[in-house]
């Protein structure tokens, strides 16, 4: 069958020759020519030095065979060739990577949780906030996601694939829609030469169009939050480069909170013959899942004229309960394009009208009129196309948007009715998606001016490394792919009652709106990956596991006084089994009845605002979104002066306790399934009230806010609250010699490794604590309580350093177990904070500086560089012997949250060295050996697995940029309170000693 392309237009792509695109028999219909790719076993790869990155091309460039370096693509960020295919396939962390003690420690706590998991799940017919049976796989494919803070995210893949969407607030699909696409038309001398869909898929539906590009030649890079993909056409002298924008702009709470994206094609002709170029946008009306399957769904087009500048496209109406939402597919019409459309199209048949009628002239149909709205169980989808003139050795430009309209949202518990931030500016009606896709196409040029301006300070500085320049801005992309909600406040819902005389809470609230991310996105099931397990098989293996909690079961204490006294056959561990663990039965089987259910995805950690976890995390909210920041912690504060005396039982011990006790700092702030801010402390694994580090964490953070914000107000309304929730925190201080033990349990933010007494990690945050107490009290008069943290500083200083510093390093603990000696990568977390407020040197000295320096490098030679060769961060604890602690299922795991926070403290105190080289490790795992990027986890271990992927502490990384920047304002002589906010945008200078030796591999 001919291809309808000339034999003189006829070329290849590297081995083969020119094959026909003719995967089934299209009658008369014309077919054009497909370019052969050659299979990654028959390739043999080569570097492009020209357009890697001139410090981060390795591996992920090595198989780029092309030549262009694409149109105004920058030197510095992720970059990867679309063949690119990563080695190592890592498996999240699962049951048989646990040591038989460690196993047997957790014990009832799994049979516990399997209870819960099977009345939440079949009983209440809810997601579980963690969810350890239904997974979501793990796929190496992620990039930077499209829209702002807070109104749902829409993820495309480096391979240029619409994979993750996050509309529903903190929900999560997991699915690429293979309708999803970009198409390139060319035509020469009013004829089609060449027609591809820019996907390396090879789909079984839409089987009509042209897949299969060659990926060799492109290449994805990303600078959050924008990215670039680079297409080199073979053989037809073209280079196109997509250009993604996102409204991520730092002090802005407008445009930043706006669901939208915008792809500016920038076409290059690098042939003598002019050419019509056509880029068509094809998407489905939603994902193809059980969201479309009642019907209903129907498209439109509209044409939006303003200001001198038209917009059209159309309209995907997605009218489903609880959220429903309109997507806008628009393109900018100018004098030099044409922009045409097709209402409607079947997105699971062959794509044989679309293909056929965009091949036959580089432009679609455009019917008028609205779609008839589909039917029970049928797709529907529809394409937007922009056609331009590319004169010879020239360059055009053709510019879509993408906008989604979900003004009003409601919660799992589907409660009460809020609105997105946006809705501030834009209809609250849910007609708004035109006006959006207008303003984002007339706005996107200011956005990039701004994007720069606040870059490239940074990229230009040529004493940072380049790996770092992508780790600080790409690891953003979880402020808004968090599972983020920026929320309306509205006026009759502010709290009246305002506790501690929080004047700020109600201005805050509803100038700013109300603020949440996810602890973490996702975790993959690690059976659930394994192809060779049949589907069946992964259902029945974990759903089985229902009888374990509904087999009539029963799981009883054993008072000491019922334990059997007669140990026949020196049964020696009898007693200490029935009394520690108790006494467990089950029914050889109950009445009829079954359950069917199929293997699907879930979310670990799905929590909002996880306060343990933020205290890492909030650098980035704080030097970028200070607002947000401050309307976060009137949140805390107010949550944390109620109380929900509902009992439950937690699952690690099994005690029962309340939720939530008045003035100690929750866990969370609650479940998107449920109905957060109204019921906090989703968490129910220990309870936290006991826990020692986050009273401590809620003072640190509101003395760094003020520091960084300057605003006294802010410090005043939070000062009534510091003084509670360190009043509930002395009762830790059992002996009175001010320092706090840890409970002989898991009671901190490392919430599998036992702490017990005097620790380094939580003794050190008490101390850093009280230490702000003492400034906060000066700041706000109150002598009595100045001189009260004054002396409980003084005894606790002598009590840290002589029960934990040993001379090299402050101990884990002061028990007596062998783990007491480990070195934890984590022991200068206060020091680290006070650093950050301009504290810990001095007058206000609390860690003798030679101590804390001495410990870092401790640090750096035993968990960083005696760790996997030094390559991959530093292990959580080692113990001084030269081994990993496998003491718990966290210490000798990896945390890249705690890798980036440590490397902060090292530049602090002026190891910036060994900083850089700490984080790198964690960078380069991360984004180029495990194919992890945009998905960064919470942690890893040496070999094999990882843990929690898509996780929030990684936004530490900011806290190595405010270090840097109070290194140049401390060799400048000024006070970090007199640069106002241009403490967070200035340039970074200084680094060149420390940076000299740095290897750039």
């Amino acid at each position: 069958m001919g291809t309808g392309v000339p034999a003189s237009e006829q070329v290849t792509c590297a081995k083969g020759g020119p094959q026909d695109f003719c995967p089934e028999d299209t009658g008369d219909t014309e077919a054009v020519q497909v370019t052969d790719c050659k299979s990654p076993e028959d390739h043999q790869p080569q570097h492009e030095r020209d357009c890697c990155n001139p410090e981060d091309s390795g591996r992920l460039m090595a198989s780029y065979e092309g030549k262009a370096r694409g149109y105004q693509v920058p030197p510095f960020g992720w970059r990867i060739c679309l063949a690119h295919e990563f080695v190592e396939k890592r498996k999240p962390f699962q049951a048989n990577n646990i040591s038989l003690s460690n196993l047997v420690k957790h014990l009832g706590m799994g049979l516990r949780y399997l209870q819960w998991w099977y009345r939440k799940t079949q009983v209440e017919k809810k997601t579980p906030f963690i969810d350890m049976i239904n997974c979501v796989p793990l796929r190496q494919i992620y990039g930077c996601p499209l829209g702002g803070i807070g109104g749902g995210t829409i993820t495309r893949g480096w391979r240029g694939q619409f994979c993750r969407w996050q509309l529903n607030p903190g929900m999560y699909q997991h699915r690429t829609v293979i309708a999803d696409q970009f198409t390139v038309c060319l035509r020469r001398e009013g004829q089609t030469v060449y027609q591809q869909v820019l996907s390396l898929d090879h789909p079984s539906v839409l089987r009509s169009w042209n897949w299969g590009l060659c990926g060799y030649f492109a290449f994805y890079h990303a600078l959050y939050p924008r990215a670039w993909t680079v297409y080199q056409l073979p053989g037809q002298n073209v280079t196109l480069t997509c250009r993604q924008i996102t409204p991520i702009l730092p002090h802005d709470y407008q445009d930043s909170s706006l669901p939208v994206g915008v792809f500016v094609w920038d076409v290059e002709n690098e042939g003598d013959e002019a050419l019509d170029v056509s880029i068509m946008f094809s998407m489905r009306n939603g994902l193809g899942g059980e969201d479309d399957a009642p019907g209903g769904l129907w498209n439109e087009p509209f044409c939006l004229e303003r200001d001198g500048e038209t917009v059209q496209g159309l309209l995907l109406h997605h009218p489903t309960l609880p959220n429903p939402y309109t997507m806008a597919v628009a393109a900018r019409l100018t004098a030099n394009t044409i922009v045409t459309h097709i209402t409607a199209f079947d997105p699971d048949g062959t794509g044989q009208q679309v293909w056929q009628d965009l091949l036959q002239d580089g432009q679609l149909d455009s019917p008028a009129g609205r779609s008839t709205p589909s039917q029970k169980g049928v797709g529907i989808a529809g394409a937007v196309c922009i056609s331009g003139k590319l004169p010879p050795r020239g360059q055009c430009c053709l510019e879509f948007s993408l906008a989604w309209d979900m003004p009003k949202i409601v919660f799992g518990a589907k409660g009460q009715v809020h609105y997105r931030r946006y809705t501030r500016f834009f209809s609250p009606d849910g007609d708004a998606a035109p006006a959006l896709s207008h303003y984002a196409l007339c706005r996107y040029a200011d956005w990039e001016e701004r994007i720069s301006a606040w870059q490239s300070p940074i990229l230009d500085d040529r004493s940072l490394p380049a790996w770092y320049k992508s780790a600080l801005f790409n690891e953003l992309y979880f402020l808004a792919d968090g599972g983020t909600v920026w929320l309306e406040v509205p006026e009759d819902s502010l709290p009246e009652e305002l506790g501690g005389g929080m004047h700020q809470l109600r201005p805050i609230l509803r100038d700013y709106g109300r603020f949440g991310y996810l602890e973490g996105m996702l975790n993959p099931c690690p059976l659930c990956l394994r192809r060779s397990l049949p589907a069946w098989y992964k259902s029945a293996l974990f759903n089985e596991l229902y009888f374990l909690a509904d087999g009539g079961t029963v799981w009883l204490e054993v008072p000491e006084d019922s334990l059997p006294e007669e140990l026949g056959g020196g049964m020696h561990q009898l007693r200490p089994i029935l009394r520690d663990y108790g006494r467990f039965g089950y029914l050889e089987g109950m009445a009829a009845g079954g359950l069917q259910y199929g293997w699907g995805w879930g979310q670990e950690y799905r929590m909002y605002n996880t306060y343990d976890v933020h205290f890492y995390a909030s650098f980035a909210l704080v030097m970028l979104w200070p607002k947000l920041e401050l309307s976060l912690q009137y949140d805390m504060a107010l949550a944390t002066l109620r109380e929900d005396l509902t009992r439950r039982r937690y699952l690690m011990s099994g005690v029962i306790a309340p939720v939530k006790r008045r003035n100690v700092i929750p866990h969370d702030i609650g479940d998107p399934d449920d109905e957060p801010w109204l019921r906090v402390n989703a968490y129910l694994i220990h309870d936290t009230a006991d826990w020692k580090d986050l009273n401590l964490k809620f003072v640190l953070q509101v003395y760094r806010d003020y520091y960084l914000t300057g605003d006294q107000g802010f410090l005043k309304d939070m000062w009534p609250v510091c003084l509670a929730v360190m009043e509930s925190e002395m009762k830790f201080d059992k002996d009175h010699d001010g320092l706090i033990e840890n409970g002989g349990y898991a009671d901190q933010t490392y919430d599998g490794w036992v702490t017990t007494g005097p620790s380094a990690y939580c003794g050190g945050l008490w101390l850093a604590a009280v230490a702000v107490m003492v400034q906060m009290a000066a700041l706000c008069g109150a002598q009595d309580v100045q001189e009260k943290f004054t002396s409980i500083l003084t005894r606790g200083q002598e009590a840290y350093e002589r029960l934990l510093w040993n001379g090299r390093y402050y101990n884990y603990d002061s028990s007596s177990q062998p783990q007491s000696r480990s070195i934890m990568s984590d022991q200068c977390a206060g020091q680290w904070f006070l650093k950050a407020c301009g504290l810990g040197e001095g007058d206000t000295e609390v860690f003798p500086t030679p101590h804390v320096v001495r410990a870092l490098q401790t640090i750096f030679e035993f968990n960083v560089q005696a760790f996997a060769g030094g390559a991959m961060g530093a292990v959580n604890g080692m113990q001084p012997h030269g081994v990993p602690d496998r003491s718990s299922v966290q210490s000798d795991e990896v945390w890249v949250g705690v890798v980036y926070g440590l490397a902060a403290t090292m530049i602090q105190e002026g190891l910036t060295w060994e900083g850089f080289r700490t984080a790198e490790g964690c960078y380069r795992t991360v984004w180029e050996r495990l194919g992890l990027a945009f998905q960064t986890p919470e942690a890893y271990c040496q070999q094999r697995v990882f843990r929690s992927l898509a996780y929030m502490r990684p936004l530490s990384i900011w806290a190595m940029q405010l270090a840097l920047q109070q290194q140049q304002q401390k060799k400048a002589s000024r006070p970090v309170a007199e640069q106002d906010i241009g403490l967070i945008t200035g340039p970074v200078f200084g680094l060149k000693e420390g940076m000299a030796n740095l290897s750039p591999e």
